[in-house]
């Protein structure tokens, strides 16, 4: 599971980095804000920028791109796209805001939800994990080291991010909602100090389901 993620966190970043200008540009002037998509549904997901024949796209179900840098406070419009359906994406960035757009299926095809941060808890000492619920049917969403019962995170609500620092070691996590353990605990690997990592709730055929992943900025 580690290696196939550190794969696809390659094969994004390459994407993401000859994407990135054609998409939003942005220049040194310009207040930078950052835009990542995580793909939630079974099928590829393609996002075609407005007025522009650039595209990103995700391949697999549960993949998260990198945050690409783009401009502060303007809109940012593209198509989420799937052979299923197709969604309009028409958004903003606050400057030295960090947005999320977890694309989901259903039954009307395609939706969308947007997380919002505004970090401040950098800690170079430290590694920062994040918490990141998009799926309604998780209620009271906790987290907590796999095989213990005190909770890292508790109580996130839909839509809601909670971020902290943490010692930089070797973590395994196990997601639970409504007071009980949901899948199998989710390995983080060895965190690394000064790295931001997050966890995020999304929906499954199965029941909600926990998505490890590393913040990375496109290069």
């Amino acid at each position: 599971m580690r290696r196939a993620l550190l794969s696809l966190s390659c094969l994004l970043a390459a994407g993401a980095a000859q994407a990135e200008i054609a998409l939003y540009p942005t220049g040194p002037s310009e207040d930078s804000a950052f835009l990542r998509f995580v793909n939630a549904t079974p099928a590829p997901l393609e996002l075609v920028a407005a007025g522009s024949s650039a595209s990103l796209e995700l391949k697999t179900a549960n993949s998260v791109s990198d945050y690409l840098p783009v401009p502060a406070g303007k809109p940012i419009k593209g198509t989420l796209k799937q052979p299923a359906g197709s969604a309009a994406l028409d958004l903003s960035v606050a400057p030295g805001e960090f947005a999320t757009v977890v694309a989901i299926a259903d039954a009307k095809g395609l939706r969308q939800v947007v997380v919002r941060e505004q970090p401040d808890d950098f800690n170079g000492l430290k590694a920062s994990l994040a918490f990141v619920n998009v799926d309604p049917a998780c209620t009271g969403a906790a987290l907590r080291p796999a095989g213990r019962n005190s909770d890292l995170f508790k109580d996130s609500a839909e839509g809601q991010v909670q971020r902290r620092s943490i010692n930089p070691v070797k973590l395994s996590v196990q997601l639970v909602c409504a007071n009980a353990n949901v899948g199998a605990p989710v390995d983080l690997g060895d965190l690394q100090a000064g790295e931001r990592y997050s966890v995020i709730v999304l929906p499954g055929a199965n029941g909600p389901q926990a998505l490890a992943t590393v913040d990375k900025l496109a290069h």
